[in-house]
């Protein structure tokens, strides 16, 4: 994954995307900004993910970002890492046992 993709947690539930990319775009370009929605109580999950047009513009959105309150919590913002496959449950009545 590009360092120019950033986590960004912390997020009050009710953080836009426009309001997520205005934030960011003090930094520099938002290439696109998305905050994650849990779709079984249609909210948002706390979270969301920015991408900045640079590496640079991203390492600066990182060192002015972090801890700047949105939506009246103090986010965190890190460089986004990917996304780990998820195991099966052991325990599943899927499949053989053995």
């Amino acid at each position: 994954m590009s360092a120019n993709k950033l986590f960004v947690g912390s997020l009050g539930y009710s953080v836009t995307d426009e309001e997520l990319a205005e934030l960011f775009a003090t930094a520099g370009t938002v290439v696109s900004a998305k905050v994650i929605i849990d779709r079984d109580m249609n909210r948002s999950k706390g979270f969301g993910f920015v991408e900045m047009s640079t590496d640079e513009e991203a390492q600066n959105a990182i060192a002015q970002l972090a801890g700047k309150e949105l939506g009246g919590r103090a986010i965190v913002v890190n460089v986004a890492k990917p996304m780990t496959e998820r195991s099966s449950n052991p325990s599943s009545s899927r499949g053989s046992r053995y």
